[in-house]
């Protein structure tokens, strides 16, 4: 019998639009706070021309983005393709040198806000210049945000070791600010050139438009293309984005047509709505003020000190999102290239509580603060700009040589006029990085000695690394699936660890038989939001491990059996994914009986896949010991509908047709025959799916329901009742007497929930369970 692998694969949650949004809160970021006046600077007028330009040059590689990111929806994005498609050390240097780019891009960040909080605290009357003395060369107010600098940054690496979600949950509330005092910044601008009392006609503004030449348009291009750059990260995400081979080239393109715009508008303003005074231009205006220029120019047409004030948090908000995200992706790639041996296996490490990985984000900061502290913020922006720009130049490459060579591949999108444009794309990129040189030759000349020491580790160190450990092939042991057809219902069990799925499995498997039913097992391994989804699969050995026992089992009761392995940040996400997938009629789940967190019914995770679940659920809460024979069978109801599963569940797990199973409904009317002949009614109406026969109808006449179904439980060997389908005004009047139940008695309990098929219009929803975080999410991606 042939062995069969449990398939592995991520569950794909990012929609078109969320995916699109991190393209666009990456691109809209620190770059555009912190590079604008640097570059109005070196390029005087024609910034404009800059930014127009810098959006064709980025369109042309996010073409080569668009169509490997269709074809290859992995985390990883240009570091993997290097890899795959070009001989090394390519593969090694692309990594090599995208960990420098996104670590040195933190470092522009981190000196930023430093920037922008020494400004915000002169605004409010602290002067930290007087209070820091100057050091290693820099002025006291630059030594100031240098140290700031480095205490944001150690809280940023904190954060990231720890792995804390929140940080990813604000980062849509961050997106919102750095959106609103943009459009802010541009409604004032275009508001005081249009309408307002401008010392000068604006239009002066634009004379001479190309007086710096054509050196000083280059360079700007060289030194501002970082803002131009975001749409990489959606390419880091192909493993979650759904429908990949479409979404992936839509979001960035997408991306690039809402992000370019914004930055034209941001220059056109930035140049035409500021009058400084004594003659001076407003190119040289804001190329003097540096990194503070917007907030300069903020002040002078945007309610002055009001609006510098406003756009500084913007600027903090937009750097420390930044922050996150590149100290994110900076250990991200190193930890990736640690995992493939290209770098020492304390990059791999990941922490045994937090699961993240703890010491690339240590030694990334490292380097960030290194950085941050021993070079000014032009050199520290030169560099980041000329590594971006490299690993730009492989990513062309690579496109090119996979398109020859991998003609097979199944792409989404191909770059057209091909192999003109990444040609075109890779020069121009190589260009840009070469002009940097004649702005900040420092910069460069650290990028060159960085590659040459990378170059040095690759040959002395990497490669035998690497070769060694592909001459270790890694064994699974695997468990031969039963080989039978799909059955026509399909029950799915969701494995969690060695102490629940003993009990599961044995519960599915008497459930399979009595439906005459397949299984599907399914290990989700949680990867937490700071770790890369990729990462899971590490821990796919273990997952066999678990699924092997249960495989086993149904093999030799001679049950279809198959098996799934999914990697996520969002448990319930993926479980209910499968459901739909796979057509799930019935899905087993263990409970323990505890309610683990405040105002739920059975937890936070167990109470998302059971209000979003499309099938039939049945929840193990101390099901019956396998070598104990069940006796007796106690069915509590209050509606013969909602009872169905409860009364199907119960028929399949006693055989033996001398075995009673009690039907048990408790109520205050005094007529109990009345009560029991309509009973007897209702289940007469089901007799299609159901034998009346087989239950003993139980009625009693009390006040107390709750108490009245605990003691007829207690002479009974097995309880299997209906979970909550109370609205929330129902339940806070009654409580949810199942869940109470479960918590009050010892004896073995099942509980079932019936899917109906309907859809819960909106006032179900207001006044029916709590919403779960599952449901908050669907929404706002909706």
């Amino acid at each position: 019998m042939a062995a069969k692998k449990p398939h592995l694969e991520l569950a794909r949650d990012m929609s078109l639009m969320h995916v699109t949004m991190i393209g666009v809160g990456a691109m809209i970021g620190a770059g555009i706070f912190v590079l604008t006046g640097l570059a109005a600077g070196i390029a005087g007028p024609a910034l404009i021309l800059v930014f127009a330009l810098n959006g064709f040059v980025t369109s042309l590689t996010a073409m080569s983005y668009a169509e490997l990111g269709s074809c290859f929806p992995e985390a990883g994005g240009g570091y993997l393709w290097v890899k795959e498609a070009l001989p090394q050390p390519n593969g090694f240097l692309s990594g090599w040198i995208s960990w420098f780019a996104h670590a040195v891009a933190c470092s522009l960040y981190a000196v930023a806000f430093g920037a922008f909080a020494v400004d915000l605290f002169h605004i409010g009357g602290v002067d930290l210049a007087k209070v820091i003395p100057s050091a290693l060369g820099y002025e006291p107010h630059v030594m100031a945000a240098k140290l700031i600098a480095v205490i944001i940054v150690m809280l940023f690496i904190y954060i990231n070791f720890r792995g804390a979600k929140e940080t990813g949950q604000a980062e849509s509330f961050i997106t919102m600010v750095k959106i609103i005092v943009i459009a802010l910044f541009i409604g004032f601008g275009l508001y005081a050139m249009f309408f307002g009392n401008l010392a000068e006609p604006w239009q002066g503004h634009f004379r001479g438009f190309f007086q710096k030449g054509a050196s000083g348009i280059i360079i700007a291009m060289g030194l501002t293309f970082i803002a131009f750059e975001g749409y990489e990260i959606i390419a880091q995400c192909g493993e979650e984005v759904k429908d990949p081979k479409k979404n992936i080239p839509r979001s960035i393109f997408l991306s690039l047509l809402i992000a370019v715009p914004i930055y034209l508008l941001v220059a056109f303003v930035a140049l035409g709505a500021v009058t400084p005074e004594g003659g001076q231009s407003t190119w040289q205006y804001l190329g003097a003020r540096g990194e503070l220029a917007m907030m300069e120019a903020a002040e002078h047409f945007m309610m002055g000190k009001v609006g510098r004030i406003i756009f500084l948090i913007g600027g903090l908000f937009s750097t420390m999102s930044a922050l996150n995200a590149t100290i994110y992706s900076s250990s991200r790639v190193s930890f990736a290239m640690g995992r493939d041996h290209n770098l020492p296996g304390i990059f791999a490490k990941i922490h045994a509580k937090k699961r993240t990985p703890h010491m690339a984000v240590f030694i990334s900061g490292i380097l960030i603060v290194f950085m941050a502290v021993s070079l000014p913020i032009e050199d520290i922006a030169s560099a980041t700009d000329a590594m971006f720009l490299l690993l730009f130049v492989f990513v062309n490459l690579a496109v090119i040589n996979l398109r020859k060579n991998r003609p097979d591949l199944d792409r989404g999108f191909k770059v057209p006029l091909f192999p003109f444009i990444p040609i075109l794309a890779a020069v121009l990129n190589l260009s840009l990085a070469a002009f940097l040189f004649f702005y900040r030759p420092l910069g460069v000349w650290v990028c060159i000695g960085y590659i040459l020491l990378g170059i040095f580790i690759f040959y002395f160190y990497a490669r035998k690394k690497e070769f060694t450990a592909k001459a270790d092939p890694i064994i699974h042991a695997e468990q031969p699936l039963i080989q039978q057809e799909p059955r026509d219902f399909h029950i799915l069990v969701p494995l969690a660890n060695e102490k629940t799925a003993d009990q599961l499995q044995r519960f599915a498997v008497r459930m399979a038989k009595a439906y005459d039913a397949d299984i599907t097992l399914l290990h989700i391994i949680h990867v937490p939001p700071q770790l890369p989804p990729s990462e899971g699969r590490k821990y796919l050995d273990s997952a066999r491990t678990l699924l092997s026992k249960a495989i086993n089992y149904a093999e030799d009761e001679g049950v279809p059996v198959f098996s799934q392995v999914k990697v996520t940040h969002n448990i319930p996400k993926a479980i209910i994914e499968t459901c739909t997938e796979k057509k799930i009629d019935l899905m087993v789940l263990g409970w323990e009986g505890r309610i683990k967190a405040h105002n739920r019914v059975f937890g936070t995770t167990l109470d998302a896949i059971v209000q979003n679940t499309v099938c039939d659920i049945t929840l193990l809460c101390r099901p019956p010991a396998r070598d104990i024979e069940i006796s007796r069978v106690i069915v509590p109801v209050s509606n013969i509908k909602y009872a169905l599963l409860s009364l199907k569940t119960a028929a399949a797990l006693v055989k033996d047709k001398s075995t009673q199973i009690v039907l048990f409904h408790a109520t205050y009317h005094d007529d109990l025959e009345a009560v029991k002949k309509k009973y007897k009614d209702e289940l007469q109406k089901y007799a299609k799916e159901i034998d009346p026969k087989r239950y003993q109808l139980i009625i009693k006449k009390t006040h107390r329901m709750e108490d009245a179904i605990f003691e007829e439980a207690q002479n009974h060997a097995l309880i299997i009742m209906g979970a909550p389908e109370e609205g929330l005004v129902r339940r806070a009047l009654f409580g949810d007497i199942p869940v109470n139940i479960a918590q009050r008695i010892d004896a073995p309990l099942i509980l079932t929930k019936r899917y109906d098929g309907n859809v819960k219009s909106w006032f179900q929803k207001f006044f029916g369970s709590r919403k779960t975080m599952l449901e908050l999410e669907i929404q706002n991606k909706a």
